[in-house]
């Protein structure tokens, strides 16, 4: 997304939320080199990149689960959320 608008930093942040409220997500991540984020005006949501075309997630999981049914739990978290647009999840870590 080029300019960022107050529905933007609205969609960042409940996208955050929900991402937090999956029981193996520990926390959001910047991902490598602190590139996932939603840059607005005096902060960013890290952890969360919207775009036009994708959307792009960067957690810490929980350990024990395995990690592609982490991400499809992140994915339907937000699926009612994004839209059409697919959902790149990263894992950048466990604990």
């Amino acid at each position: 997304m080029n300019e960022p608008t107050h529905e933007t930093a609205d969609l960042a942040d409940e996208v955050a939320d929900a991402v937090r409220r999956c029981p193996d997500v520990v926390d959001l991540s910047s991902g490598p080199f602190a590139t996932v984020a939603t840059y607005l005006p005096g902060r960013k949501v890290p952890g969360v990149a919207l775009r036009d075309d994708e959307v792009e997630i960067s957690i810490v999981a929980r350990q024990g689960r395995p990690l592609p049914e982490v991400a499809d739990e992140v994915r339907a978290a937000i699926a009612s959320l994004v839209g059409d647009r697919p959902v790149n999840v990263h894992i950048g870590g466990m604990q």
